[in-house]
């Protein structure tokens, strides 16, 4: 079987406090996109086998996809293992929910590869414990999402969409590190309402000048390149642009993909990471059909 993990960035991300748990809590509105790993999953005699295309990624039981299969298999009591092989196109320490994207992947495969009948709920219940990104990435809509992650309010009336450069530098950002720089007080605290009403109405300029990220300060103390590639992106006449997440990659926003063509091999030489994109929508599907992120089949998958 094969599945597709779908990324996301944050159009708005706001930390509204930090709890007594240590944790934050969170006021956001997160979108997929259409980048994308590509995970293979098949049963086995017994235990846990993950590969993946890169060496960056750990296969062992520190990975999201071995904790997702573990706990499955230990709560269903499924008499097999399984084997599964990730093709890594989202980077890691980005913002983008790429461990999160893919242990929901997990989820939904052997939800279906093992008959286990779980709903959407059931995946999102077991997958927050394991991911705070896992529920919204099981879902893939557009939601106003809260608490740590787990509360998700689906913009359902929304068909927002626009062009999307998603560039990362070489450094990556530590998300504790980030938290613990935060000053909560003297934060930028973007409006989450307004967003999400920009979005409904399909209003592109109204969710451009919307965008806002608390997080977004103290990553680029930490990777300066976030500040270069926001002004390179501005300065090439992009409408907008955003850190996600707690970084380090970040979207610009264009109603343009002329221009995106135009600018992308400045950003592949510059930086490290740079794809064009755009918000992922699943497809609606008639009773009995599978899910659009499942493959029985052979496909050829490209690089965007």
């Amino acid at each position: 079987m094969k599945i597709r993990a779908y990324a996301k960035i944050n159009l708005a991300l706001d930390v509204v406090s930090e709890r007594e748990d240590g944790y934050h809590e969170l006021n956001m509105i997160m979108a997929p996109i259409g980048l994308h790993d590509l995970i293979l999953i098949d049963p086995i005699e017994n235990g846990i086998e993950i590969t993946t295309n890169t060496y960056r990624v750990p296969t062992d039981e520190r990975n999201i996809m071995y904790k997702v299969a573990d706990a499955l298999i230990k709560k269903f009591d499924i008499q097999s293992g399984v084997r599964i092989h990730c093709y890594k196109h989202i980077p890691s320490q980005a913002g983008m929910g790429g461990g999160s994207a893919d242990g929901a992947a997990i989820f939904r495969a052997m939800n279906s590869l093992f008959h286990l009948r779980m709903s959407y709920q059931d995946m999102c219940e077991m997958g927050k414990e394991i991911g705070a990104d896992i529920p919204f990435c099981v879902w893939n809509r557009i939601a106003v999402v809260g608490g740590i992650g787990e509360n998700l309010h689906f913009i359902d009336r929304s068909r927002f969409n626009c062009h999307l450069l998603i560039v990362k530098p070489k450094k990556g950002v530590s998300t504790k590190k980030c938290f613990d720089d935060l000053d909560i007080e003297t934060a930028v605290h973007p409006d989450i309402d307004l967003m999400k009403h920009a979005i409904e109405k399909n209003d592109y300029q109204g969710v451009v000048d919307c965008l806002g990220n608390t997080l977004e300060a103290p990553s680029i103390k930490m990777v300066q390149d976030i500040q270069s590639i926001k002004d390179d992106m501005m300065n090439f006449g992009f409408d907008g642009a955003l850190m996600s997440g707690s970084g380090s990659s970040v979207f610009g926003m264009t109603q343009d993909p002329e221009l995106i063509d135009k600018v992308l091999p400045y950003f592949k030489k510059k930086y490290s990471f740079a794809v064009k994109t755009q918000i992922y929508y699943p497809e609606k599907r008639k009773k009995g059909e599978l899910a659009p992120f499942l493959f029985y089949f052979e496909l050829n998958f490209a690089r965007m």
